[in-house]
């Protein structure tokens, strides 16, 4: 994988993320929209983690740091590229964020029914937290 070329996003890019998503994420979130990735990058210029591989999007986290906490998002791979080191290489990158800005530990969300995903975390040293629940509003109803 010594091709893999992993970057932030950049306004450019943000329509390819998306597109990408629609293949490689498992669900749909409520930001997924050219709005949301805007003010997102907007905010956080590094928060949209690229992996690319001979010029192709084929993975994507989102590292999000809000001065308290490290939340990843958005770990995706392209379905026929899974299983190569590019999402070990998406959670290096967004670890090593997290630890030059001080963060202490990375939560991550990760959907209840997506055992690939579940294998996935937990091979990264990620565990799930069963004492939490994640509680949600609408905003903009």
């Amino acid at each position: 994988m010594t091709d893999l070329r992993i970057r932030p996003a950049t306004a450019d890019d943000l329509d390819s993320a998306l597109a990408f998503w629609k293949t490689a994420a498992e669900g749909t979130s409520i930001s997924d929209d050219r709005d949301g990735v805007e003010r997102l990058v907007a905010r956080d210029p590094e928060a949209l983690i690229l992996a690319e591989l001979d010029g192709e999007l084929v993975g994507t986290v989102i590292a999000g740091f809000d001065g308290w906490r490290c939340h990843l998002y958005r770990l995706a791979v392209h379905p026929q590229r899974r299983r190569r080191g590019i999402g070990s290489a998406l959670l290096a990158t967004a670890e090593e964020r997290f630890v030059r800005l001080g963060g202490r530990r990375g939560d991550a969300m990760v959907l209840q029914r997506n055992e690939n995903a579940h294998h996935a975390w937990r091979a990264a040293g990620y565990s799930p937290e069963d004492h939490w629940r994640r509680w949600v509003k609408p905003l903009n109803d």
